[in-house]
């Protein structure tokens, strides 16, 4: 039985991996920002006992190593960390240069870097700096974007700093090696979650799933479910990789 930390819990995909890991037996802590009602609904629904519920905004570095202390504190360790949370493309924050103006590019791109790539990094350095005074074994489970490897015109501070997750995973399986800790990350193309389920019943609907030549969007289940392989021993040598799960919708050489 192993303690995972899986952050942005409240639903989607976070929800689908906090499920998945405690369907094999392990207790999680549920990580949410300002969606408690989701996260309790998450909680709610995983199986067995002795997970919890943790809060805090990724984009401050204080909050990021709060969370970590919080998710141990409840779990009396954590073993595995899954970086899922962070700021996602939405109309609301779209910024492409001529439509917006210069304050709302540079507002867009520091919250989206200081949450998607440096509060990730952050909680690397709390929950692998735990692992190591520990002297034991563990993994991190980062939750990248095909659009770091596409682009996204309307969203670039998303795809940069998905581009930069993936590069930070690579850096610290390295560095992390010698202690026993992986380090990998999946890049998920669209995903069907509840926030996605107007557009693709909208007129998008069709162009989205017609980018898969399987015709439809991925699950969130799906990609739970290479997270969980991801952070198992036996995907200890595919440390420093990144897992595209896209159903062959972007292929990257």
């Amino acid at each position: 039985m192993r303690s995972v930390l899986v952050t942005g819990a409240s639903g989607g995909i976070g929800a689908a991996v906090a499920h998945r890991f405690a369907a094999a037996g392990d207790r999680v802590a549920v990580h949410f920002v300002s969606n408690r009602a989701g996260a309790e609904s998450t909680l709610r629904a995983l199986p067995a006992e002795g997970h919890a519920l943790v809060s805090g905004d990724l984009g401050d570095p204080e909050g990021a190593r709060q969370i970590v202390d919080a998710a141990a504190a409840e779990l009396g360790t954590i073993d595995v960390l899954v970086c899922n949370a962070g700021v996602a493309p939405s109309e609301e924050n779209r910024h492409v240069i001529g439509d917006v103006s210069y304050e709302e590019w540079t507002s867009t791109f520091r919250r989206m870097v200081d949450v998607n790539l440096l509060g990730s990094a952050n909680l690397a350095w709390a929950v692998a700096s735990r692992l190591i005074e520990r002297g034991a074994p563990g993994a991190i489970v980062n939750i990248g974007s095909r659009g770091a490897f596409r682009g996204e015109p309307e969203h670039p501070a998303y795809a940069a700093s998905k581009a930069g997750l993936h590069a930070l995973g690579q850096s610290l399986a390295v560095a992390l090696a010698p202690h026993g800790i992986t380090v990998t990350s999946v890049a998920p193309g669209f995903v069907a979650t509840p926030r996605q389920e107007p557009k693709l019943d909208g007129p998008a609907g069709d162009a989205l799933r017609a980018q898969s030549p399987f015709g439809r969007v991925g699950t969130a289940e799906e990609v739970a479910a290479a997270v969980f392989w991801l952070a198992s021993p036996e995907a200890a040598w595919c440390s420093g990789s990144i897992l595209d799960a896209n159903g062959a919708s972007h292929l990257r050489s």
